[in-house]
C-alpha cells in the first residue's frame, strides 16, 4: 500500500491511496480459503466444497469486502501516520480500478485548526444577578387573582354571555347514539375559555338557567380520539345554573383556595417560581458573556463543512420561508438541488448570517479544545442525570422516555454535547475574573439588537410572557380541589378541544 499527500491547503488534506492487486488478491484468497472449510452447499459435505465452486459462488462478494477493508485500512493509516485530528467525517472515493490491476483511491478530509489557548485567568466576565422584586410578584399575583376570581350565582333572569360560568348537564350523540365519555352532570364551564371543542361554548351563549338546548358541533379532524375525529355530534345541554365572576381579591383566602396556608405562602411560591425562571435566563446571559469574552481572542480558520452546515442553520432561522432546495440552471451536478437557505435574503442579512455562523463554529471548536486540554469529560453519571431530567419534563411518561434513551445511543450522545459545554463554561468561570453585576427584567429578557447577530436566529422570551408563565407555574401544582376535579372529568376528555 502506498499513501501520498496530494493537497494541503488551509484545513483541507487529500491523499492518494494505491493498493496493489496482489494485496487484494491475498485478502480474497485468505477469505475464500476460510469459507471453503465452513460453507454448506447442496451436494457437498461441509468443508469439502471445491475452491472453484466457492470462488464462483462467493468471489464477487468477498472481493468487494476485501476492497472495502483495504480502503478502510488505507484511510486509517493515512490519518494515523500523518497525525491528523479530523474536524469532520473523511471521504474515500475510488478513482481507478480494474480486475487484476491496482486499486487507486482518494482520501479527502478536513482537519482541526491550530487553536491558541486563551489565558483564562485574564478573561473579565460579568455575572448578571436578579432577584424577584415586589413589583414582579404583585403583577403575578394580580394575574393569579384575576384567573381565580370567585363566582356568584346570577339571580336575575338573563341570558348567558362570554365570561359567565354555567353549571351544565350534557349528553353527546353521534348519529343519534350516545358515545362513551360524552356525558356529564354538574359540570362547570366558563364560556369563552375555549376548553371544549369549537362551537360548543358558542352554542351556549344566550342560554338561560333551566333551559335545555341542542348544540351542534363537529370534532376536529385531528382530534385525539380517532373514533370521534371529524364526526358531527349533537350535545343535549341543560343549563342548571348561571354564575358570573366576582371581584378579584388578593388575600389569605386566595392563598388557601390554591392550597397554601395564607397569602404569604402563595407569595413566596410565586417569588420562587419567578426566581427560578430568572435563573435560566441569567445562566444564558452569563454563558453569552463567556462566549463574548472568548470571541475577543486570536482568530483561526474554521473547517469549511462545519461552517457550511452552521450557515445553513442560521440562514434558515433568519429566513424560515426559504425553499428546502433550489434548482440552478447549471450543467454542474454539484449545483443541482443546491440548498437555498439564504434565497431572498439581502446582502446585509447574508453577511450577518455568515458572521453568526463563523462565530458559532469558532467558539464551538474553542470550547471543545479548552475542554480537551483541561481533561473535561462527560461521565456516565452526568448523562444518566440528564436523562432523568428529560424524563421529568413528561409527567406520566417518564418510563417511556427512559426506555427511549436506553435504546437510542444517538439520543444519549446528543445529551452529552450540552453537558460538556456547560462543564467547560463552569471551568472557565472558575479560572476567569468574574464580577457580579445587578441587572433588571427589561435588560435580561430583551432581545439582542439585530447587529449582535445571534438575535436573528434565537430570541429570548418577552418580559410579559415570562411573568405569566411564572404565575401559572407557581399555582399549577396546588390548584383548588374543585377546579382540578372538574378538569379531570371523563366527559371533558370527549368534548374538550385538542391541545
Amino acid at each position: 500500500m502506498k499513501i501520498s499527500e496530494t493537497k494541503a491547503e488551509g484545513l483541507i488534506r487529500e491523499y492518494a491511496i494505491v493498493i496493489s492487486a496482489a494485496e487484494i488478491d491475498e485478502q480474497v484468497a485468505a477469505k475464500l480459503a476460510e469459507l471453503a472449510t465452513t460453507v454448506n452447499m447442496p451436494g457437498f459435505r461441509p468443508g469439502k466444497v471445491p475452491m472453484s465452486v466457492v470462488k464462483s459462488r462467493f468471489g464477487p462478494q468477498v472481493q468487494g469486502e476485501a476492497m472495502k477493508n483495504a480502503l478502510d485500512e488505507g484511510a486509517r493509516e493515512a490519518i494515523e501516520t500523518n497525525e491528523l485530528r479530523l474536524a469532520s467525517q473523511p471521504s474515500v472515493e475510488i478513482t481507478s480500478y480494474e480486475d487484476g490491476k491496482d486499486l487507486e483511491a482518494a482520501l479527502s478530509c478536513e482537519i482541526m485548526p491550530s487553536i491558541t489557548m486563551p489565558d483564562l485567568a485574564k478573561l473579565d466576565i460579568e455575572r448578571p444577578t436578579l432577584e424577584a422584586g415586589d413589583e414582579e410578584v404583585d403583577e403575578a399575583l394580580t394575574n393569579i387573582a384575576d384567573s381565580n376570581r370567585p363566582t356568584v350565582e346570577v339571580t336575575d333572569k338573563r341570558a348567558a354571555k362570554a365570561g359567565d360560568v354555567v353549571m351544565i348537564d350534557f349528553i353527546g350523540r353521534i348519529d343519534g347514539e350516545a358515545f362513551e365519555g360524552g356525558a356529564a352532570e354538574g359540570h362547570s364551564l366558563e364560556l369563552g375559555s375555549n376548553s371544549f371543542i369549537p362551537g360548543f361554548e358558542e352554542g351556549l351563549i344566550g342560554a338561560e338557567a333551566g333551559e335545555t338546548r341542542d348544540v351542534n358541533v363537529s370534532f376536529p379532524d385531528e382530534y385525539q380520539a380517532a373514533h370521534l375525529a371529524g364526526k358531527p355530534a349533537v350535545f343535549e345541554v341543560t343549563v342548571q345554573e348561571l354564575r358570573e365572576k366576582g371581584e378579584a381579591a388578593i388575600d389569605d383566602q386566595l392563598g388557601q383556595n390554591l392550597g397554601f396556608e395564607d397569602l404569604a405562602g402563595l407569595r413566596e411560591a410565586v417569588a420562587g417560581q419567578i426566581n427560578g425562571q430568572h435563573a435560566t435566563a441569567l445562566r444564558q446571559a452569563l454563558k453569552k458573556n463567556v462566549l463574548d469574552a472568548l470571541a475577543t481572542g486570536e482568530e483561526f480558520d474554521v473547517p469549511p463543512s462545519l461552517y457550511a452546515s452552521e450557515y445553513e442553520n442560521v440562514a434558515r432561522a433568519m429566513n424560515p420561508d426559504a425553499p428546502a432546495a433550489h434548482d440552478h440552471d447549471h450543467d454542474d451536478d454539484q449545483d443541482h438541488e443546491h440548498p437555498a437557505a439564504d434565497e431572498g435574503m439581502d446582502d446585509d442579512a447574508k453577511a450577518e448570517a455568515k458572521t453568526v455562523a463563523e462565530r458559532r463554529v469558532r467558539l464551538g471548536l474553542l470550547l471543545t479544545e479548552i475542554g480537551r486540554v483541561n481533561n473535561i469529560e462527560v461521565t456516565d453519571e452526568d448523562t444518566r442525570q440528564a436523562v432523568f431530567e428529560e424524563a421529568r419534563r413528561y409527567p406520566g411518561q417518564e418510563q417511556m422516555v427512559l426506555e427511549y434513551f436506553q435504546k437510542n445511543e444517538q439520543a444519549m450522545q446528543q445529551l452529552a454535547g450540552p453537558i460538556f459545554e456547560d462543564k467547560t463554561v463552569d471551568f472557565i468561570l472558575e479560572m476567569a475574573n468574574v464580577t457580579e453585576v445587578q441587572t433588571d427584567v427589561e435588560t435580561l429578557y430583551a432581545a439582542p439588537e439585530a447587529g449582535e447577530g445571534e438575535a436573528a436566529a434565537k430570541k429570548k422570551p418577552a418580559k410579559k410572557a415570562a411573568k405569566k408563565a411564572a404565575a401559572k407555574s407557581a399555582t399549577a401544582k396546588k390548584a383548588a380541589p374543585k377546579k382540578a376535579a372538574a378538569k379531570k372529568g371523563a366527559a371533558k376528555k370527549a368534548a374538550k378541544k385538542k391541545s
